[in-house]
Order: structure tokens, then sequence, then C-alpha cells
């Protein structure tokens, strides 16, 4: 399809407007409060029934933003990361020593945090002071393993997989390019990065074994989990694309499947913690809701004045959260 259908089936009154303001970078819940994180220096608190709560948190720009559940962490052009709770109560994690870019954060296991600045990552866990290491280049995106305290590091030619409390340099996953945004599969087994160029690229752990996912239109912003691993849904392309991690070899030899063409691109997705359901945002503002099994699709948001930046659901899957380019933003209660 190249648009919405008449009868396709909609959530859209569930809608609960919020007034962001400013573009939305990152959507997370802590319980059932929403947390959009804005691209200037505030993240909006949006308490379920509740009432809307600006919260100035970085002085300046907001570059990154991760959660464990607990809190919400971010990094900004200010060189600060701080843990933002559900009561809007915000702590310094750490103030970077020449005042560079936070440009990647990521929130782990048993209250980990770890962030970076240039070509160096951070982590800091429990009360021990933070750990760092250099890598070849500029930092392009952070992911710790599901369990322990294990980080993946991405940056040009590869992805350095690294034991913070480990006296040993870390392993290196090789592959020519430039990597960013990277993630560990829900089983440990696979770690994905997407490139520079309109592909992604993974590894097998174990083995070091490759798998390039490739045929996008644009570079793939966008890419997460389905629940127990089963899919990689990826925005990047005028249609969402779900890649088989059934097996352990990956999608290796297999096609992807394709649903939910649309006339724009995909600009963003967030998978359902509990079902086989995508959330997919778009370049012109749409929301669609999509079953993996089949493709049905249901609206949750029609077009808008910018394309979707931001998503993400709650741990039981019955609240939503969206965020666009030009601030437009809300909450659906699926409940």
């Amino acid at each position: 399809m190249t648009d919405t259908q008449p009868n396709t089936p909609s959530v859209v009154e569930r809608t609960r407007a919020v007034s962001a303001g400013a573009p939305v970078v990152a959507a997370h819940f802590l319980g059932r409060t929403a947390v959009l994180v804005l691209g200037e220096e505030a993240v909006v608190l949006v308490a379920d029934k509740g009432d809307e709560t600006r919260l100035p948190v970085h002085g300046g720009g907001i570059l990154s933003a991760a959660t464990n559940g607990i809190c919400v962490v971010t990094g900004g052009d200010d060189g600060k990361v701080f843990a933002t709770d559900a009561r809007g109560e915000s702590r310094l994690v750490a103030t970077d020593a020449k005042r560079r870019w936070i440009d990647h954060v990521a929130a782990g296991p048993d209250g980990a945090v770890a962030w970076s600045a240039g070509k160096q990552a951070f982590v800091a866990a429990g009360k021990a002071e933070p750990r760092a290491i250099e890598v070849q280049s500029t930092v392009g995106g952070l992911s710790f393993a599901p369990k322990g305290v294990r980080l993946a590091v991405a940056h040009y030619n590869g992805v350095s997989m690294w034991f913070p409390n480990a006296q040993a340099a870390p392993d290196v996953l090789e592959w020519k390019g430039s990597h960013h945004h990277v993630a560990f599969s829900p089983n440990g087994q696979f770690v994905v990065t997407a490139m520079q160029e309109p592909a992604l690229h993974g590894w097998r752990i174990v083995d070091a074994k490759h798998m390039r996912m490739s045929g996008y239109s644009a570079r793939v912003r966008s890419f997460g989990w389905t629940v127990g691993g089963k899919w990689l849904a990826t925005a990047g392309s005028e249609q969402l694309v779900l890649w088989p991690f059934q097996s352990k070899e990956g999608p290796m030899g297999k096609q992807p499947k394709m649903f939910a063409a649309f006339a724009v691109r995909a600009t963003t997705v967030a998978c359902h913690p509990k079902q086989e359901v995508v959330a997919v945002g778009y370049a012109d503002g749409t929301v669609l809701l999509v079953r993996t099994e089949d493709g049905a699709e249901v609206l949750g948001k029609g077009p808008g004045a910018g394309p979707v930046t931001a998503l993400g659901w709650d741990t039981a899957g019955t609240l939503l959260a969206f965020g666009t380019e030009a601030g437009e933003a809300g909450v659906i209660d699926l409940g």
C-alpha cells in the first residue's frame, strides 16, 4: 500500500497529546510515566493520568538517551551525563574533563552507565571509579550485553567488545567502514551495527561470523529486536524490514520479511515488549502498529508536521509514547 487505507483500524482516539514544544529525540518509560527527551536542555515527564512536568537537565543540546527502566540517562553537548528518575530527580553521573560532547550513552544491568566522548568510552558501575577505553576513531555507538557488564563500542572498521573489569584488551569484531548504532540480541549471541551506508552489519559473537543486511534506501537510524529476539525490526526503507534471528545462523542466507509499505520512509521502530508487534514511525509523521505474523496494521497516529523521531513502549506494552522532529508528541493508551 502507498498510504493508510480507509478501513485500517485506528487507535488515534486513545492518544493523549503532549506539549513538547521542541524536537523529541527519544521516548522512554519509567513504570507508567513517559519520559520524552527533547533536543534542547529538557525532558518532559508525563505521569499516567497525571501532570506533565518539563525538567531542565542539560545546559544545551541533548545528544543521546537510554534507559534501564529505573532512570533515563542523557548525554549533552555541555559535557555532562545525567540520570533522571520518575520523580523528576536528576543526578549528575559524570562531567567530561575536557567538556567534550557526550555523543552516546547506554544503561546496563545493576545501574551501570556508559558514555562516550570523542574516541573514549567510559563505564561507571556501582561505587567504583569510572573505567575508560580509547578506540581507533570517534565512538559511533554503545550497548551493554543483556547479562553482565560487557560493552560493545562501535567505531570505524568494527566493534570493540570490552569487559571494563578485566585487564585484557578488548576483542575487536572487524568490518571495514563506519559503524554507528550498535545492539546485542536479547540472547547475547549476536551483535549488530548500523553503518554509514544503507546497510546493517552483524556478527555471531562465538565465532565472529559475518552477517550483512543490505538493500535499504537510506542509512538505518533505528532498529530493535522483537520479543524473544525472533526478528530484527529496522527502519531505513519505505517499509518495515524484519530480519530472521530464530536460528543460530541468524539471517545468513535468508530473506527478510517486509510489511507496511508506505509512500515515505520508515524513520523509527520500537518493538512491543510482550507481543509480536512493531510500532513504525514514518517521515510524514504517521505511526503504524504492525503485527509481524501477517503484517496486519493499526493506525496509531496520522500524518503530521515532521518525521517521527522517537517511539517507546512501557514494559507492559499498554502505553506507547511518540515524538516528532517538529515537536508533536503524545502517549497512546492501548490498555
